[in-house]
């Protein structure tokens, strides 16, 4: 028998309760099963970010002959080198 999850009155309450709580002793994760949020959004952070002025003008060039604002192309390529770099880790 598990133990029944409390009622929590915040999503810090939350936190702290399940930062000192195994999370195995109210859930069964035998039954768990995987579930998909299309409409979740990721949380995002803005940072600043110095560049010199050459490298962002050919970042401006490449976005707009892709057809993309230039801090998606950004992120596009952060993600592939993010990618890149942890595959090479893990092997």
């Amino acid at each position: 028998m598990k133990n029944k999850i409390p009622k929590f009155k915040n999503e810090s309450e939350e936190l702290t309760f399940w930062a000192s709580h195994d999370s195995s002793n109210y859930i069964d994760w035998k039954k768990a099963r995987k579930v998909t949020l299309p409409n979740l959004k990721p949380s995002v952070r803005s940072i600043s970010i110095r560049l010199p002025e050459s490298m962002f003008e050919e970042l401006r060039l490449l976005a707009n002959k892709k057809d993309v604002p230039y801090q998606s192309l950004l992120k596009m390529y952060l993600a592939d080198r993010l990618e890149t770099e942890l595959k090479h880790a893990h092997a």
